[in-house]
């Protein structure tokens, strides 16, 4: 056994982003944040004045889903709590827009990505965040063990 054999181990595995579920979440996240953001531009800038409150909405979600992008393809506590807030605040806003869109269409006459909870992505959007909540916490950072006290 080597000396560092029993050195603390980093708070994220290694693989945890690199492969399987990790890997998709990021994939699927990237595609969001290019289609609510290219969508969101395309809006404000042709049809801004039709639906303002819409359009806006749209460009939010575009940013919230480019921050968890980048925040889960990187590794690191500090990067998992980014993270974490923009998939709660992802959560929130799927919720909000989605209910506020079917209880009252008339105040979204335009839709957003989250509008009647993401029915035009699939409900993609309404399920993303309650997987992406799962895998954060499974894959939360645990504090490192403490080495053993050698010799002496």
């Amino acid at each position: 056994m080597s000396p560092d054999t029993h050195a603390p181990r980093a708070e994220h595995s290694p693989r945890t982003r690199s492969v399987g579920l990790g890997r998709i979440l990021v994939a699927v996240y990237g595609v969001f944040a290019l289609s609510a953001t290219a969508r969101a531009v395309y809006q404000i800038a042709a049809q801004f004045s039709q639906a303002p409150l819409a359009y806006i909405l749209s460009a939010v979600a575009g940013v919230i889903y480019i921050v968890a992008t980048l925040a889960m393809a990187r590794r690191g506590v500090t990067s998992w709590y980014v993270t974490l807030a923009a998939v709660l605040l992802e959560l929130v806003g799927v919720l909000a827009v989605g209910a506020v869109s079917v209880l009252d269409p008339a105040a979204f006459p335009h839709d957003t990505v989250w509008s009647g909870f993401g029915r035009g992505y699939g409900y993609v959007p309404l399920v993303l965040p309650f997987v992406g909540l799962a895998w954060l916490l499974y894959n939360r950072p645990r504090k490192a063990a403490a080495a053993p006290q050698q010799g002496a």
